[in-house]
């Protein structure tokens, strides 16, 4: 999609609906995106809760937070937490004491400008909800990845905030050219799909109506990455760290390598 010298991209991962995946998403992403060697950081717009830094595993080390950025307490250098074992990835926590409402559009606008100036893509992890702090993450956005469970109220919720994408966001509000939009189904079990249990892929991607960019198994292996602090994408045997790995070389318009998969998998994309 884009090559290393193309314009800064802002991508929000979103949903309506809590626990769906999406810390877990914004960490295999980013992580995914700089082992392709782009300058990444990813910020957590979480204010209050801030677990992205306990996925990305790094909570030790977290002196400065988003807030303290927007407020001038710090700077960007003081705030930004270098990734250990990735090259050009970055993480911005956020606070846990302060309040959703602190964020503004003028700091996040100021923000993004100085940390477009030193990386490639700049993913912004969402708050669950369509409050203030959930439009801080995506206002400013070119692409978002609009994350959803195969279970019709968080398929609700995701139309949901397909809607806000389209009327409460920068592009939106100046009439610029639409946000790209990318769906990705998590927890996604075939089994269940096959027994009714689930809504299948087809289904969803027919009500949302967006592109459908990857599908991730339920697997155990999601849980126990995060509780190690290791985003899911750096597990070389994880089912799911291999589908976020297929989803992002979809996002950069490429055909994922060939794996040994079967059903509604294969039939989907093609491998």
């Amino acid at each position: 999609m884009d090559n290393q010298n193309s314009d800064p991209k802002i991508i929000v991962v979103t949903s309506g609906k809590g626990g769906v995946g999406k810390t877990t998403t914004s960490a295999a992403f980013a992580t995914a995106i700089a082992l392709r060697g782009h300058p990444t950081v990813v910020i957590d717009f979480d204010v209050g809760l801030r677990n992205l830094d306990l996925v990305m595993g790094c909570e030790r080390r977290v002196v400065f937070d988003f807030v303290q950025l927007i407020n001038g307490e710090c700077t960007l250098n003081q705030a930004l937490i270098k990734d250990r074992r990735v090259e050009n990835l970055y993480i911005l926590p956020a606070s846990q004491t302060r309040d959703k409402d602190a964020l503004t559009l003028k700091g996040v606008a100021r923000v993004l400008e100085a940390l477009k100036k030193r990386f490639q893509y700049i993913i912004c992890d969402s708050p669950a909800g369509i409050e203030h702090g959930a439009i801080m993450a995506m206002y400013f956005a070119d692409e978002a990845l609009i994350i959803t469970n195969p279970e019709v109220s968080s398929v609700r919720d995701s139309d949901r905030i397909i809607g806000m994408l389209s009327s409460k966001t920068r592009r939106a509000v100046q009439n610029l050219e639409p946000i790209n939009e990318h769906l990705l189904l998590t927890r996604y079990i075939e089994k269940r799909v096959g027994r009714g249990d689930m809504l299948s892929a087809k289904d969803v991607q027919e009500i949302l109506a967006i592109n459908l960019l990857g599908l991730i198994p339920e697997s155990v292996s999601v849980l126990q990455s995060s509780n190690k602090g290791i985003p899911i994408t750096l597990d070389d045997n994880s089912d799911a760290g291999d589908a976020y790995h297929d989803a992002v070389a979809r996002f950069f318009g490429e055909e994922p390598p060939k794996r040994d998969k079967k059903g509604l998998f294969a039939r989907l994309f093609g491998n």
